[in-house]
């Protein structure tokens, strides 16, 4: 029988490879949007929740690929025909605010998603702010910003494996700490397990999290599926 690590091999993709980074961006959008995977279904909840479209979430993903992969963070799975069975995708950049709606159409309700995420990046910039008395930086966080499996098999294997391989360059870059919003607790459980990244806690010693009930348009999110959107970190 094949180990795991016979069954897929494993590399940091470049905006040299095109194909690559359309097949990562088609793995990406078909796990957030949704996928069966060993009979079960696994989504992201808001995605979920506010019905977009794949071709929307596709055309998203790529354009967060192409402005991102030179940085160096886009890990992906491939099996033995060079399919993109997972993908892991961050960037070194510092959190953005916007503050306004910057999707139309059929896409319109990603700003909803990204209103989530901006309010819990600001908390986490005023509390960093606070704390050392400056603005984050470029260059300063690794953020993990899209994780996505449609492996049948080895799913948890294939989660560690980018991981290790993103976090073990932003460390050996000198980045101070590997960041990211959990949407839901699988995502979190994954991450704390296999990459000891924790729910990040202010200086208040409050949880840093936009919770579901609260949001008028996330609200139908059973809480039994996901409670709220959190920052986890693990510094380096």
């Amino acid at each position: 029988m094949q180990t795991t690590q016979e069954l897929y091999t494993y590399e940091i993709i470049t905006k040299e490879q095109p194909d690559m980074v359309q097949k990562a961006a088609e793995c990406l959008a078909r796990t957030f949007i949704g996928v069966d995977v060993s009979e079960k279904w696994v989504q992201e909840p808001m995605v979920g929740e506010l019905n977009l479209r794949y071709e929307d979430f596709y055309q998203f993903t790529k354009e967060y690929l192409d402005a991102t992969v030179d940085q160096g963070y886009c890990a992906v799975a491939l099996d033995i025909d060079n399919n993109v069975l997972g993908v892991l995708a961050g960037d070194t950049n510092a959190p953005e605010i916007i503050g306004e709606d910057v999707f139309e159409g059929s896409f319109y309700d990603m700003n909803v998603i990204l209103h989530v995420l901006e309010d819990v990046d600001k908390r986490f910039m005023e509390d960093y702010k606070k704390r050392y008395g400056k603005d984050i930086e470029n260059g300063e966080f690794l953020h993990l910003f899209m994780l996505g499996v449609i492996a049948e098999h080895d799913r948890h294997e294939i989660i560690q494996q980018l991981g290790n391989r993103l976090i073990e360059k932003a460390s050996a870059q000198g980045l101070k700490a590997v960041l990211g919003e959990a949407t839901n607790p699988k995502s979190l459980r994954v991450m704390e397990k296999y990459h000891q990244m924790k729910k990040y806690i202010d200086s208040e010693g409050n949880y840093i999290v936009h919770k579901y009930q609260e949001n008028d348009k996330l609200n139908g999110i059973p809480e039994s599926i996901a409670d709220g959107t959190y920052i986890i970190i693990r510094e380096l």
